[in-house]
């Protein structure tokens, strides 16, 4: 076992973890306590709400629970650096298309060149255009 961090919703979780050969897996009991989710008989549950798992086998094994897998039951985009002890879960596709569905950018804040910060809700019902650098 292995300090592992997984970024999820905007929050870094230190967890406990198996690394072999780039898979990832959980204790249930961490996956748990860290995400709220666990392996039921019915799917993997959080409260009251569960998603069917096709193969409950695959998703979990004596070393525990691949996060890979748990994604995948989740619909939720992975991204693992198994070097690094890092992991990310993305937003899943259903909750993206709705955001992008009601044209509503969320809301961020940002310093102008004099440091003054600007929030998008500050400009709501106006119109306002955004210009993005990357230097990648």
């Amino acid at each position: 076992m292995t300090a592992f961090t997984i970024l999820d919703d905007g929050a870094s979780l230190e967890v406990e973890a198996r690394v072999e050969n780039g898979a990832v897996r959980i204790a249930p009991d961490t996956l748990r306590a860290a995400l709220g989710w666990e392996l039921r008989p019915e799917g993997l549950c959080r409260g009251d709400v569960c998603v069917p798992v096709r193969d409950p086998a695959a998703l979990a094994d004596a070393s525990g629970i691949s996060l890979a897998g748990f994604a995948d039951a989740l619909g939720r985009p992975l991204a693992i650096d198994a070097d690094e002890h890092a992991a990310a879960l993305g937003t899943p596709a259903a909750s993206r298309g709705a955001a992008l569905a009601s044209l509503e950018a969320p809301d961020f804040t940002l310093p102008d060149l004099e440091g003054r910060l600007h929030s998008l809700s500050d400009h709501r019902g106006k119109k306002v255009l955004l210009i993005a650098y990357a230097s990648w």
